[in-house]
């Protein structure tokens, strides 16, 4: 690695290291209660016809990044209940005023992937294609030499080209790019499985049945203190209103 390359990377990690870190606490209303699961935060909230289980999907969030809830849903109804994503909502409180929060759907986060894919792959070319060109380069050679002979010095320089080198760089170029686009291509299909497993959807709950994924949001604004907000869910005929405050712990 070049003195530039690691100073970045030391200079990322640094960053990485002094940004703020963030932690969830709920705040339960009637008919809720606030518990701790493996460790972590989190709220039953319980209705007629549903009982809806929120917590953090990671035991931190760092400042400025979404936040993102794994949510359990349960019917306690006799029969079916909807639940759609589009009915959910998010509020923050700033300075007394509300603001929404954006709630991202699954479909706007697999085009997100998409986009992030199409970028990394014109990356990927372009660094493959440096790669190849480097390669193709590869076996030619020049040298200078000075002679000292009794008629005097001479400076003598030799060029030459050597088929074997060129044949085993344009290999070991191929090999490289070819595990380079593997990783890129395997990388963004574990990204698109993950997404289509994880992130929750809309979906008919029929009795007793748990139904659950996770849930983006839009990060919410900064202010001097914690940051307070409010998930709705729309479960059927019932409405969860879950109050929670993203806390500092740096």
């Amino acid at each position: 690695m070049s003195i530039r390359a690691a100073s970045v990377a030391m200079a990322a990690l640094a960053c990485a290291a002094c940004a703020s870190r963030e932690v969830v606490q709920f705040t339960p209303k009637a008919q809720q209660q606030a518990i701790v699961r493996d460790g972590s935060p989190a709220l039953i909230s319980r209705k007629s016809s549903s009982l809806v289980l929120v917590r953090p999907a990671a035991r931190e969030f760092q400042s400025n990044a979404r936040p993102v809830f794994t949510v359990g849903i349960f019917d306690l109804a006799p029969g079916p209940i909807e639940f759609r994503v589009a009915g959910i909502e998010a509020i923050q409180v700033v300075n007394r005023q509300q603001m929404r929060l954006k709630v991202f759907t699954y479909e706007e986060l697999t085009q997100e992937e998409r986009n992030r894919q199409i970028a990394s792959a014109v990356l990927v070319g372009l660094a493959a294609g440096a790669n190849a060109a480097a390669a193709s380069r590869a076996g030619y050679y020049n040298s200078n030499a000075t002679v000292t002979t009794s008629n005097g010095v001479y400076n003598l320089r030799t060029s030459g080209y050597s088929p074997t080198a060129n044949a085993i760089a344009q290999a070991n170029a191929s090999a490289q790019n070819e595990a380079m686009i593997s990783a890129t291509v395997e990388r963004g299909q574990a990204n698109m499985a993950a997404l289509e497993a994880t992130v929750l959807k809309d979906n008919t709950l029929f009795p007793g049945e748990w139904y659950g994924g996770r849930l983006y949001l839009q990060p919410p604004a900064s202010s001097d203190g914690p940051k307070t907000y409010q998930i709705v869910l729309n479960v059927g005929p019932d409405r969860h209103e879950i109050d929670l405050t993203q806390v500092s712990v740096r």
